[in-house]
């Protein structure tokens, strides 16, 4: 443990890499369902299901996944993404985590983690030409990068909390990014599932890390 209350000190070994891609593929699979749900109000629909297949592949390549250094392993799981999701989500996971394995270190700081996941958010901001307020993943991942950045203490709370919270702050934006920008002010009163998808994946690993 460090100051912030997650564990970095030690390193990503292999037994925590494979705890975290474990947590996060168990985590989307749990949620295919609500995923799928909220992409039917608002999308194609398929947002859960597809996330479902991506992760299963992921998790049916854990062991190999958890040998890797943590770099290789975050672009294997990318190229994994990109490979088996399909639609709008399998670029955009793919995108944000092969630049993480892109931008990260073996042994990262906490720093090292808010400089990899800014990098990454700006590579999924060049994918899908969005920024955040336009009711997508983003507007998860940029309030998770900032209070990862500050860092502090509770520091795995505060994520949890931080990305929850802002996956239900999409409810009452108009989307003008993907499918649901079609919709124009229908998609007003709606969790975007992009956002919903990404809080589950922050909340997964700050759990882990928190433990």
């Amino acid at each position: 443990m460090n100051g912030s209350g997650m564990v970095m000190e030690r390193g990503v070994d292999q037994a925590l890499r494979r705890k975290l891609i474990e947590a996060v593929a168990a985590t989307v699979i749990a949620h295919a369902d609500e995923l799928t749900a909220l992409d039917q109000a608002i999308g194609d629909g398929d947002h859960g299901i597809n996330l479902k297949r991506g992760f299963e592949a992921v998790r049916a390549d854990i062991d190999k996944l958890a040998d890797q250094p943590l770099p290789d392993a975050l672009k294997m799981i990318g190229t994994q993404l990109v490979m088996k999701v399909g639609g709008a989500s399998g670029p955009l996971y793919g995108t944000l985590f092969l630049a993480l394995g892109k931008e990260i270190p073996q042994s990262p700081t906490l720093a090292d983690l808010g400089n990899a996941l800014a990098k990454a958010i700006d590579a999924v901001k060049a994918r899908g030409k969005s920024t955040a307020g336009q009711k997508t993943m983003l507007d998860v991942l940029a309030p998770v990068q900032s209070v990862l950045a500050k860092g502090g203490g509770d520091l795995a709370a505060r994520l949890t909390a931080v990305a929850v919270n802002a996956a239900e702050a999409t409810k009452p934006l108009k989307a003008l990014r993907g499918r649901a920008s079609f919709l124009g002010e229908r998609s007003v009163g709606h969790i975007d599932p992009g956002a919903r998808s990404a809080a589950l994946m922050v909340v997964a690993v700050a759990k882990v890390l928190g433990a």
